[in-house]
Order: C-alpha cells, then sequence, then structure tokens
C-alpha cells in the first residue's frame, strides 16, 4: 500500500483539526522557517524514536520536508512501525511557500534564545539560505563568517575573486589594501573593476563593487602599499591575512607579520599559466606548520621572478587560485575541512592539473623557528633584490 501525498492547503486544514503535523527536516534547514503549526523533528530522530514522540500509532500524522522526498522515505519508516494513519505533504516546504501559506519561526530543535532577530531577518534568511541548508556551516557558521575580519592585500587579479566570494559568503569586515589605481590593462583578470572605473583607486572600486554584491558586509578600503611601517597596523584585529600581492617584499613582509603576531597567512601566486596556493599558519602553531620563510629561505633574483606585467598571465589564471584562497579563508573561519596548512598546491592551467607538495617546517627558519625571537623587520625591497 503506497503512502499518501496530500498537497499543503490539505496538509494545514487537517493539522488544524487534529493531524500531527512534523518537519523532518534538519535543524539547520528548519532555521529558514517552516509551516505553522508543524512540530520539528529530524527524520533520523523521529524514525529512531517514533514511539517517544508518537506515543499513539492510531494518530493522523502528517510529514513535510523540504521537496516532499524525505517525508515519504519517513512515512514508509513509520508505517513499518505500525503508524497506519501516515501521509506526506506533497512539494514539501517549497510549495507550502509557493501557496503562501502560514509560515513560522524561530523553529522546533533551535532554541529561540540562540536565535537574534536581525540574524534571520528576510535578507539574511535567503540570502545565505543555501549555506545554512549545510549541516557544517548552519545559522552558527554563518554567525561566525558575519564576525570574521578578513585583510585582503592587493585588489588585483587575486584580491578580485577572493573578495568577491569572500563579500558573497557574508564575510563580516573586509579591510582590502592597495595603493593601485585601475589600469585598462588590469581588465583582463581583475574582475572587481569596469571600464567606467578605469583611473580609480583600486580599494574603492572594488568597496563599490562588493558593497554593490553585499551590502551587509563592510569594506575597509585602504589605498596603501602594505610596508614595514603599516604592516601591523593593517593586520590590527583581523582573524585572517589573505596575500593577493604580486611582488616578494610584499610576501616576506606579510610572512614575517603574520608569523609575529600570530595570524594565518593566505598565500597564492601565479606566473604565465601556472599558480600556487598554501596556508602559513606557524605564528599560532610554532615548530608544527611551516611559513612562507621555510619554503623560500630567500627570494629568487628579480630576473627569474618577473611579475605580471613584465612575463604576461593567462586572464583565468588568478581568478583560479584567487577562488581557492578564499575557500581556504572560509574553511579557517569555520574551522571546517583540512586547510592546505604544510602543503603547496601547484596548478598548470594549459594542462589542467593540480599536484599538491608536502612543506616541512624548517627548524632553523629565521623568522618561525621554535623559541626564536623575532628579529626585526627588513628593508624587504633590497632583501628580495638581493642587494
Amino acid at each position: 500500500m503506497s503512502i499518501p501525498e496530500i498537497q499543503p492547503q490539505q496538509a494545514l486544514d487537517r493539522q488544524r483539526r487534529s493531524a500531527v503535523l512534523i518537519d523532518v527536516r534538519e535543524a539547520h534547514e528548519r532555521v529558514l522557517g517552516m509551516a505553522e503549526g508543524a512540530l520539528g523533528i529530524a527524520m533520523g530522530e523521529l524514525i529512531a524514536a517514533a514511539a517517544e514522540h508518537l506515543p499513539d500509532t492510531t494518530v493522523e500524522v502528517l510529514l513535510i520536508c523540504q521537496s516532499g522526498v524525505r517525508s515519504l522515505r519517513t512515512a514508509e519508516a513509520l508505517r513499518a512501525q505500525g503508524f497506519a494513519n501516515v501521509a506526506s505533504v506533497a512539494g514539501g516546504t517549497q510549495r507550502w511557500i509557493a501557496e503562501s501559506l502560514p509560515m513560522v519561526k524561530p523553529l522546533g530543535g533551535i532554541d529561540a534564545d540562540d536565535i537574534d532577530a536581525d540574524d534571520i531577518d528576510a535578507d539574511f534568511a535567503e540570502r545565505y539560505s543555501r549555506h545554512l541548508r549545510l549541516p557544517q556551516v548552519g545559522l552558527e557558521g554563518q554567525r561566525k563568517l558575519e564576525s570574521a575580519r578578513v585583510l585582503m592585500v592587493g585588489a588585483g587579479g587575486l584580491g578580485s575573486p577572493a573578495a568577491y566570494y569572500l563579500a558573497a559568503a557574508g564575510v563580516g569586515i573586509l579591510r582590502i589594501a592597495d595603493d593601485d589605481v585601475v589600469d585598462r590593462s588590469n581588465l583582463q583578470r581583475q574582475i572587481l573593476h569596469t571600464d567606467a572605473r578605469i583611473g580609480t583607486a583600486k580599494v574603492d572600486s572594488a568597496a563599490i563593487a562588493l558593497s554593490a554584491l553585499n551590502p551587509r558586509t563592510r569594506i575597509e578600503a585602504i589605498a596603501e602599499r602594505v610596508s614595514s611601517a603599516n604592516v601591523e597596523d593593517l593586520l590590527d584585529g583581523v582573524d585572517i591575512v589573505i596575500d593577493g600581492a604580486d611582488n616578494f617584499p610584499a610576501r616576506y613582509l606579510l610572512n614575517d607579520a603574520c608569523v609575529k603576531l600570530g595570524k594565518p597567512l593566505v598565500y597564492g601566486a601565479v606566473h604565465r599559466f601556472e599558480g600556487q596556493a598554501s596556508v602559513f599558519d606557524a605564528g599560532r602553531r610554532r615548530g608544527e606548520a611551516p611559513c612562507y620563510r621555510c619554503l623560500f629561505p630567500e627570494p629568487p633574483p628579480p630576473e627569474a621572478a618577473p611579475n605580471c606585467a613584465e612575463a604576461g598571465v593567462l586572464g583565468v589564471l588568478p581568478g583560479v587560485i584567487g577562488l581557492i584562497q578564499a575557500t581556504e579563508a572560509i574553511k579557517l573561519i569555520l574551522g571546517i575541512g583540512d586547510p592546505l596548512i604544510g602543503r603547496l598546491l601547484q596548478f598548470d592551467a594549459l594542462s589542467m592539473r593540480f599536484r599538491e607538495t608536502r612543506l616541512q617546517v624548517d627548524p632553523d627558519c629565521a623568522i618561525c623557528a621554535s623559541g626564536k625571537a623575532f628579529p626585526g623587520y627588513v628593508d624587504y625591497a633590497v632583501f628580495c633584490a638581493g642587494e
């Protein structure tokens, strides 16, 4: 005997008479809202303890999920346990909403005291709905993103995609440092900027684009080049630093400052058709995680490492690496997954291949060796010029 499927309006009418309506989605899904009058009991929990939640096997039980699939499966499991009067709501919560039937929140399975009204306003719920449905993110994770502060050094090829996706994800504050202005040659890869904003400071152009994408993210535009004099001010109060610079002096400076101040550094670099990314977290994990200098104790000679203006770069390449950087930053904020700590991910666009290299801590590293005092900042321009 097949499980009967009923329309949402029928379910509402029956629920208002005497039937028990149960939303079998997970708690992180129900935070977006659920059918008025429904109980929130996740599918697995309900099947495992049906008698506890429904002591009367003769009661009429109506089950609703997101689209109607899980509710059917749950109904079949309940019928096997002796519940004869079970039905599934066709189309689930999606159709319930489409038919403008009443919804409520906060929801069953989530303590109302744990939810601030501002966190689940209509914009928040709709904008981040796909995150809120992920058990690894949910409301708690989205709050972490919204309270996070990220420093993006560079609003160019790497900074453009990384900043776009961090803003879209809901990072609360993006501090962007870059002293350059938009040039027509940037537009082939620096997607934050437009032809109409040529000549505009890159940080101002970035603020326009990112605020238009997500006005909930606050942009701190700093039209300065990172230097020994301002690096600690730039890092002040941030949780994560993303290296979107295109020069070795900035990379070594950011590494040294992040080690000193205990900030994770999300590294990325591109050259012609190849790119690489890693996460350096030696400042918080001395002796366990390498820093940039463990990989490159000394910079290559200038003639061996031309920048994009000199060597050229495939326009889409910074997009790939920048997205990897954004992904790593989001994972670090949420505390999920396996970040690229101690691993260098290399990408060859021409062969469409990724290669991973394990990185080791250098016990004699000039910056992050265990027990070693910070030696101070150097003249990085001179250091990288090999003079």
